[in-house]
């Protein structure tokens, strides 16, 4: 599953090197890690609405541990990187040990103890990958299809929707510009994935650079992802709750 989140859709074959890496940590061939990536793509409604399809060979463990993941973030990002240590550790003729369970980690969500630094940092590590890989790095209001100027941005904000704050689709990837304006309601993305420009910022702002960034894109659809397709209900909410149309 982690895989599969990192990974854009399209590259999901045997000689991609993270896939051929990967593999050899869990003791499977890349040919199996590849046909399990596209089994998952089989169960992700965006691919499959879209016309496109992965296999069909998901089994019904594949489908329960989907289901979970979806509900749940935060523990599938602690969990896969704990599975990860532990294989790469077994790889190196060992046992990885930890001072906390899983269950530990994930009660610590909240933020009260030392651990949570950590956890944090892996959460937004897989948060931040899902997204960008499901736009292939691509901003998609802009197109800058350069990562470090990127930003896995948040429809509903961190501290507004602890349920969500890593369900990648509550992201969209955006350049640090239209991040920002995105962040303080000066653009807003509708549920039928129009960009909408605040008519305040129409208004009192004229000067070329903004114009060519952010004003030439009111009534211009965004680019969609190929995965984890932003859910309308978080636009709707943005639209309502943070977008300062006038």
């Amino acid at each position: 599953l982690d895989v599969y989140c990192r990974t854009p859709f399209g590259k999901f074959d045997q000689s991609n090197p993270e896939i051929v890496r990967i593999s050899k940590l869990i003791g499977r061939t890349p040919s199996a890690l590849a046909m399990k990536l596209s089994n998952l793509a089989g169960l992700d409604k965006k691919i499959t609405d879209s016309g496109r399809s992965g296999l069909s060979g998901a089994s019904n463990l594949d489908r329960e541990i989907w289901t979970e993941m979806q509900s749940d973030w935060g523990k599938l990002a602690i969990q896969s990187q704990r599975a990860l240590e532990m294989f790469a550790a077994k790889s190196k003729g060992s046992i990885a040990t930890s001072a906390q369970t899983d269950k530990e980690l994930v009660e610590n969500y909240e933020g009260r103890t030392k651990p949570v630094t950590v956890e944090q940092r892996m959460k937004q590590s897989l948060f931040r990958a899902t997204v960008l890989s499901g736009y292939k790095s691509c901003c998609c209001m802009s197109h800058l299809a350069e990562p470090r100027l990127l930003i896995a941005s948040h429809i509903i904000p961190w501290g507004k929707d602890k349920n969500n704050r890593l369900n990648p689709r509550n992201g969209l990837c955006m350049s640090a510009l239209h991040d920002r304006a995105f962040d303080q309601g000066m653009i807003t993305v509708t549920p039928d994935y129009t960009i909408k420009v605040s008519r305040r910022l129409m208004r009192q702002f004229k000067n070329g650079f903004l114009s060519e960034g952010i004003l030439k894109l009111d009534g211009v659809k965004i680019r969609l992802p190929d995965k984890f397709l932003p859910a309308p209900e978080f636009l709707e909410w943005h639209n309502k709750h943070l977008f300062k149309d006038e």
